[in-house]
């Protein structure tokens, strides 16, 4: 039998024992170790898919994260074109990558696989210069869709072989580290086109500025344009082919050094995506 003092000792004891719990010094926790990511440092950042499990579209960065803009050269060259090239015209344009050198002003250049093969040691010489990235094209530069431009078209079930083409045309020309990003011929695509890249695991890349060089003669034309278009995060289309596009080196030493005044920095499409 307990008697009442047994009863009030014990719970005395009991008291103290908690007591003594909540006055003892804590255990020393370890930090829990920081977060880690599975993609390396050099992996480039590309975007989720999009509805459906669709190849994703980027048109532009992020309006609030500072004035950057990303300068974007299409090195376009048709499959069919090569008789044209073989008789003179020129379908690239080392006066606009030396002033991008000088101005130092990273770019994206969306090359075709077919201008990589008619300019190998310019492609080359651009996918090693770390001021620069290379992103595809397509090889064929044929639309992918109906009415394009005029451009002649690429079947549905050619499409993915057609950009996957591109990037074993770079690999063989020694461009290392092609980017993940595509660009369509014309800027033209839809559904149809959108699935049948999926597989590919590219980021499509269009533009919200639209520079207007391709068969431009007024530079300073051009050059108002892109000024008067570009906003931050904004990505501009140009073109790097003397041929199609003459005015676009003079439309480069135009606008850049303005846009540095107006306190943009220029970036490749990867910084504007990973931002």
């Amino acid at each position: 039998m307990i008697t009442p003092v047994r009863r009030a000792l014990a719970v005395c004891a009991l008291g103290a024992a908690l007591a003594a719990c909540t006055t003892q010094a804590p255990r020393a926790v370890r930090p829990a170790p920081a977060p880690t990511t599975t993609a390396s440092p050099s992996t480039p950042p590309t975007l989720a898919p999009g509805p459906g499990g669709l190849t994703p579209v980027f048109r532009h960065g992020s309006r609030a994260h500072g004035r950057t803009v990303a300068l974007t050269f299409d090195a376009d060259m048709t499959a069919d074109q090569g008789t044209r090239a073989a008789a003179g015209e020129r379908f690239d344009n080392p006066g606009l990558i030396t002033a991008l050198r000088t101005l130092k002003v990273p770019a994206t250049v969306f090359m075709t696989g077919r201008w990589a093969e008619e300019y190998p040691e310019q492609a080359r010489a651009i996918g090693r210069d770390p001021l620069f990235e290379v992103a595809n094209h397509s090889y064929s530069h044929y639309a992918f869709t109906d009415d394009c431009y005029g451009l002649p078209t690429v079947s549905g079930d050619r499409m993915r072989e057609d950009v996957e083409r591109a990037y074993a045309v770079f690999r063989t020309v020694g461009v290392p580290d092609a980017m993940p990003y595509f660009r369509f011929p014309g800027g033209c695509y839809d559904r149809r086109a959108l699935k049948a890249l999926t597989p590919a695991g590219v980021t499509a890349v269009q533009w919200d500025v639209v520079s207007g060089d391709a068969f431009a003669t007024d530079a300073e034309a051009v050059s108002r344009q892109v000024l008067e278009g570009v906003r931050p995060g904004s990505v501009v289309v140009m073109h790097c082919t003397r041929s199609a596009a003459p005015t676009t080196e003079r439309v480069v030493r135009t606008v850049v050094p303005e846009l540095r005044e107006r306190g943009f920095r220029f970036v490749r499409v990867s910084g504007l995506i990973g931002s």
